[in-house]
């Protein structure tokens, strides 16, 4: 429990207040609209290629594009590219995106209006070496540090160009790795060292953000940065984004989980998905994820404010729950699967939640999202069930005597019977049916389970208050997450991705059940899962960390992305990241097992978690190669066939 403050409230909608910044004619920051931006994918010198792309951005909503600058012949394009779109009628802003070449963020700065630079690699170089530090060996390094630096601010504050000090999980320096760690404490005090270095020198102009690949960690360090500057006085506006976010499916719900989980508690300026697609696909996303907090103040039903929030938002720890069956306590969370709706429940209604029935051999066939359990409503089932497979029925129509079938109880039903299973009772309530008297006979009962249900457009907070009234009550008594949709595809996974990977990423439920009539039932399941995997609370499928591409980019990411995800989908756990080059490589994705990294034209290094294994494989032999890495550590199995 901490009592640091990281926003206005944890159960009321309001935006935290940050100061107004100009980059170029566009107003971020204060009570400004939350902004959407994106990166260019294009080489920096195709100036043809790199305006027509930021058009197509600009056209679809993008209102800062970002384009990389990574030595000063590409920053000195900027020029050029500026100019024809200038020419061509728009004069949205541009942003340098700068890492290891201070004399080309130089160069940006006097040209377009906002310029990126990352503290880990802009002054400081990666050899992923541990230096013991003194406290004057430390200062002696950030003398050398702001010596380096001071010159772009003033550069910036003479010009009026915007700056992102943009600090990413992955690419942290060995001196702040050697006094701090790879932590979310580490990510802050990287950004606050050249934060300092702008104060001293009266600019201001600036925007803040704490990226990685990893939605806990993300989280976690951008609350942190703004409770760190709220003590000191600070409000800077904040640059949303999960870093390597990946493709499709997996890309947006992961984005989701860690964007709109700051969303929802008021943080956040401007966002950009990371998505390894083009980039004017990411803009939809931005757009529909922001949209959902145009109203919200107004649309919100009533939460009682947290006085104290019993965890540490600062640092993951899962709710203490007791165990019921395989829910609770050390389990990963489960997920709910609903056919209740269905007239008659076939054994071939089950393949869309994981479970494959043949006929032939009589046998079930799980798949790696299997559900662990299934509502069934007032059905009874006339099929030998698989044995993995718990049954959750209405309390009116539960069959006690049939094995792995339990009861769902609506509250008041709940108190008011006998008829209780003496393995799990799950019951079904809201925030304003959690009566004393409730809680004490959901306490007092062996093998209790609560359904948390919301219909509040500000669901996620609604139901961590909730979670936190259990915790007050004193009840470790494990708690599913029931949230019911009437929304399209792409929406649903992203507002389920924000209620319920809100709550994951705080350690907060045990499992989750959604339910949208408008979906496909294997869409349900999948995202389900998604959310799980993606909040680091269940692994159920190969991950890949893989980035969004940008004019560094060495290969065609989105074809290399889909080769690999072709051969090695099926490596449960496995996280496999996928670099377009050497800036994205080795820090940026920390969280992988297996690295592909782009060294050179037609050339791939390969890594084993941040140590390089083999350099430079002609691309034409890099994916067996990696195949033949994952190999040699012992993490390879061979595809699972699935029986007729």
């Amino acid at each position: 429990m901490t009592n640091r403050k990281y926003c206005h409230s944890l159960t009321s909608y309001s935006r935290f207040k940050t100061r107004e910044i100009t980059i170029g004619g566009l107003k971020l920051g204060g009570d400004n609209p939350i902004r959407v931006q994106s990166m260019t994918t294009t080489d920096t010198m195709d100036t043809e290629a790199t305006v027509q792309q930021s058009i197509r951005m600009i056209q679809a909503g993008c209102e800062l594009v970002r384009i990389t600058a990574p030595s000063k012949k590409e920053a000195e394009n900027l020029a050029n590219i500026k100019a024809e779109l200038v020419k061509r009628g728009y004069d949205t802003p541009i942003c340098a995106d700068i890492h290891f070449t201070p004399n080309a963020a130089e160069i940006a700065a006097r040209i377009v209006e906002k310029v990126r630079v990352n503290p880990g690699n802009y002054a400081d170089k990666k050899k992923f070496e541990t230096i013991e530090y003194t406290d004057e060996s430390y200062q002696e390094e950030l003398n050398r540090i702001k010596e380096r630096f001071i010159p772009l601010v003033r550069i910036c504050k003479e010009h009026g160009t915007a700056m992102r000090i943009g600090t990413n999980h992955g690419s942290l320096s060995d001196r702040i790795l050697s006094r701090y760690g790879d932590t979310p404490l580490g990510m802050v005090e990287s950004a606050m060292e050249f934060l300092r270095i702008c104060e001293e020198e009266n600019y201001h102009n600036i925007v803040l953000s704490m990226k990685a690949s990893n939605t806990q960690v993300m989280v976690q360090a951008y609350r942190l940065l703004v409770a760190t500057m709220m003590e000191n006085g600070m409000n800077y506006p904040l640059h949303l984004g999960v870093t390597e976010a990946g493709e499709g499916e997996d890309g947006r719900i992961k984005s989701a989980v860690g964007i709109g989980t700051l969303l929802e508690d008021g943080l956040g300026d401007t966002v950009r998905v990371s998505l390894t697609e083009d980039p004017e696909f990411e803009i939809p996303v931005a757009k529909a994820l922001i949209k959902r907090y145009d109203d919200r103040a107004l649309t919100q039903d009533s939460i009682s404010e947290i006085d104290a929030y019993p965890i540490d938002p600062y640092q993951f720890h899962k709710r203490d729950t007791n165990e019921v069956l395989n829910i609770g306590d050390e389990n990963v969370p489960r997920v709910v699967a609903d056919l209740s709706t269905k007239d008659k429940i076939t054994p071939a209604n089950l393949f869309a939640f994981g479970y494959n029935y043949s006929v032939e051999l009589d046998k079930w066939n799980l798949t790696d999202l299997a559900c662990d359990y299934l509502y069934v409503g007032a059905n009874s089932l006339d099929f030998e069930i698989p044995g993995t497979l718990g049954i959750i029925q209405d309390a009116m129509s539960w069959e006690s005597s049939r094995e792995r079938h339990y009861p769902l109880f609506a509250a008041q039903e709940f108190l008011e019977t006998e008829s209780r299973s003496d393995k799990a009772n799950f019951v079904i309530a809201s925030i304003n049916e959690l009566t004393t008297e409730l809680l004490d006979h959901l306490t007092k009962t062996t093998g209790s389970v609560l359904i948390l249900k919301s219909a509040n457009s500000h669901a996620m907070p609604e139901l961590r208050r909730a979670i936190v009234m259990l915790s007050e009550f004193g009840s470790s008594i494990p708690v599913f997450v029931h949230r019911n949709y009437d929304l399209d595809e792409s929406t649903f996974q992203l507002y389920a991705a924000t209620d319920i990977g809100g709550l994951l990423v705080d350690g907060l439920g045990d499992g989750c059940w959604i339910t949208n009539a408008s979906v496909p039932n294997k869409v349900l399941n999948n995202t389900a899962f998604g959310i799980l995997q993606a909040a680091r609370a269940r692994t159920s499928k190969t991950e890949y960390i893989s980035c969004p591409s940008c004019g560094r980019t060495l290969f065609d990411l989105q074809e290399t992305t889909a080769k690999i995800r072709n051969r090695t989908d099926h490596l449960k756990g496995v996280k496999i990241g996928i670099m377009g080059c050497i800036v994205n490589g080795p820090g940026e994705m920390a969280d992988a097992d297996y690295g592909y990294v782009g060294t050179g034209y037609g050339k791939i290094t390969l890594y084993k978690g941040q140590e390089v294994v083999r350099r430079n494989v002609p691309s034409a032999e890099a994916l067996e190669a990696l195949e033949d890495l994952i190999k040699e550590h012992g993490d390879w199995v061979e595809r699972p066939t699935v029986e007729a």
